[in-house]
């Protein structure tokens, strides 16, 4: 089985399932659901050029079952590790906006970042906040529209 990947950073892959890698996926995440959870699941995965079990934390089984349902559904998954530095460009194509709104948004102080020589670099981990960040009040806002627009008897 062959994925197609697109190399979002050093140590990143974003990967896109075919069709028949989607379907494999719902199987193998359906045939998971099917096992009774009692106390903390444990992967065990046999390898077949040895006969020993091998045993995978709790988290990884967790992103395992994560990255088998986004597969089923036919999303890509990429996997990032928080500590990962992202450049300006890669960070504004993650944030679906222009490199010079990125910058403002570093000068103003909205997501930390730090200078490697001339070039601006920041974390990962800490887009990801401002994402979830932005992600909450842009929620709070629309709560807010709702009721302002049912308290004035808009119709919705």
């Amino acid at each position: 089985m062959k994925l197609r990947t697109m190399k979002l950073t050093e140590n990143s892959r974003t990967t896109f399932p075919r069709i028949e890698e989607a379907q494999q996926a719902e199987h193998a995440a359906r045939s998971f659901a099917l096992i009774p959870r009692t106390g903390s699941p444990t992967l065990r995965v046999a390898a077949t050029s040895q006969n020993q079990p091998v045993e995978v934390p709790e988290t990884a089984f967790r992103m395992f079952l994560e990255i088998l349902n986004q597969m089923a559904r036919g999303n890509a998954v990429t996997l990032v590790p928080t500590h990962h530095e992202l450049t300006t460009q890669q960070a504004a194509d993650l944030l679906h906006v222009s490199r010079p709104y990125l910058v403002k948004l570093l000068e103003t102080g909205e997501i930390p970042h730090h200078k490697v020589g001339t070039r601006r670099r920041l974390k990962f981990q800490d887009l990801m906040s401002y994402m979830e960040k932005a992600r909450g009040e842009s929620k709070d806002a629309l709560d807010a529209l709702a009721a302002q627009a049912q308290g004035l008897g808009m119709g919705y």
